[in-house]
């Protein structure tokens, strides 16, 4: 079965130091690259997410609710939306950005980045068709999916959950994930466990 790993949004806001950090982010940054070194060769294609916002609206609070809105995290172009140094992306085949100009947890909603070698790469004046992570896997004949990343209760959640929607067999390896909050990765490993995602590790 053809297999792609899926790294969600391990980025330097998303990490200790950032605007919004999940405890433990740079930690699972690294375990990730280690995974990868160990076991690049099992996967058919790998694929990262970034959150990447230019204007998202109410996502964006001076007070947010940490339910529906957050600090100002992961603007477009700044070193806060970077990959953390951690994250060894070298493995990594195509980057796919959420969120622009609205609130956008799963990966599904990302497009391809036009220079999907640069995280960081230059968007301007280029024309290149929309191609959405389910696209891309679908081009890549991919039939399961392994999700890894940040933050387990939020954007690995809802990857995982329109993963399954979409038709793959969905795993996602707890040991290279972190919540936000105890209660509520709780919830969301209860969540994606009954929509059938198997659940791999600690």
């Amino acid at each position: 079965m053809r297999t792609a790993l899926i790294v969600v949004d391990v980025q330097n806001d998303f990490c200790e130091g950032g605007s919004l950090p999940v405890e433990g982010g740079a930690e699972v940054a690294a375990a990730i690259s280690e995974h990868l070194e160990d076991h690049h060769p099992d996967y058919a294609a790998v694929a990262a997410t970034q959150d990447w916002h230019v204007d998202p609206g109410e996502h964006f609070s001076q007070t947010p609710d940490f339910v529906r809105s957050w600090p100002v995290h992961c603007v477009a172009g700044t070193r806060g939306a970077q990959p953390h140094p951690d994250l060894d992306t070298d493995w990594i085949g195509a980057w796919f950005r959420k969120g622009e100009h609205a609130a956008a947890y799963s990966g599904f909603e990302g497009l391809l980045a036009p220079d999907a070698d640069v995280p960081m790469g230059d968007d301007e004046d280029v024309e290149e068709e929309d191609v959405s992570l389910d696209d891309w896997l679908r081009e890549q004949e991919i039939e399961a999916v392994e999700i890894v990343g940040l933050a387990t209760d939020h954007c690995v959640r809802a990857t995982a959950l329109d993963a399954v929607e979409a038709g793959y067999e969905t795993r996602v390896l707890v040991g290279l994930t972190a919540g936000v909050a105890p209660a509520t990765t709780e919830r969301a490993l209860e969540e994606l466990a009954a929509a059938g995602v198997e659940l791999v590790g600690p």
